[in-house]
């Protein structure tokens, strides 16, 4: 119950209007993470106020970052075991989201912990260099989260051609950013974007240092990007 209490001030700390259907889909959440991950490795954080804190709070603390997220198209690319995206749809259920993993079995967690929390998101098993260049999602989503993906150079070539032009990119990061973003500055540019600022989350709980880059798309993404899968890593723009 303690743990619970933790969850919720968290929360509402963060300006949600926390319901009961809403802590219990997070308790659900909690659950199925840990039992999957007795199978399949989803994380290393399975105590439960770690999870609670260090998951869905750090998720959620997206709503941070300034950007009006109601009714926005979000895609999460990378998501893993639904970082942030799932606990944000949780906590903001008016989302539409997309779950994008390159790993079956991390696809095959997410399907079923969206139907076991009747949450209607679409949820694509593919690398995003592909996705990146799909027309129906190639720079049609409002939003684009990312979580401990990739550094910026890398991420932005991975991210960017997703989001819609006056859309945003939110990279949740920790205290590397600002070194991350100096390195990244000509991809940014380059995929059509431009940083707007670094958000400073706070996070019930925790004592520990997560920013989020804001990143808006102002041109079109040159129709070369993304690059074909492992020149990206290989050879980031710089």
């Amino acid at each position: 119950m303690e743990n619970r209490k933790v969850l919720e001030t968290g929360l509402r700390e963060l300006n949600i209007d926390v319901t009961d259907k809403m802590m219990d889909s997070f308790l659900i959440y909690k659950e199925m993470l840990i039992q999957w991950n007795q199978r399949m490795n989803l994380t290393n954080i399975t105590e439960e106020r770690e999870v609670f804190i260090k998951h869905f709070l750090d998720s959620v603390s997206c709503v941070q970052c300034g950007i009006d997220l109601k009714d926005k198209k979000v895609i999460d690319v990378g998501t893993g075991a639904g970082f942030p995206g799932l606990p944000l749809k949780i906590a903001l259920p008016h989302l539409k989201l997309t779950l994008l993993d390159s790993l079956n079995k991390r696809v095959n967690f997410l399907k079923e912990m969206a139907h076991k929390l009747n949450i209607e998101c679409e949820v694509i098993h593919g690398r995003a260099e592909d996705y990146g260049r799909n027309k129906s999602h190639r720079e049609k989503y409002d939003i684009v989260l990312s979580r401990a993906v990739a550094n910026m150079a890398v991420l932005s070539e991975f991210t960017l051609p997703f989001v819609k032009q006056g859309g945003y990119l939110l990279c949740q990061k920790g205290p590397a950013i600002f070194d991350e973003i100096e390195q990244a500055k000509a991809a940014i540019e380059t995929l059509g974007g431009e940083l707007k600022e670094i958000v400073s989350t706070k996070v019930y709980g925790s004592d520990f240092s997560h920013y989020i880059a804001v990143v808006k798309k102002v041109k079109l993404c040159p129709g070369k990007y993304p690059r074909k899968a492992g020149m990206i890593e290989k050879n980031p723009i710089m």
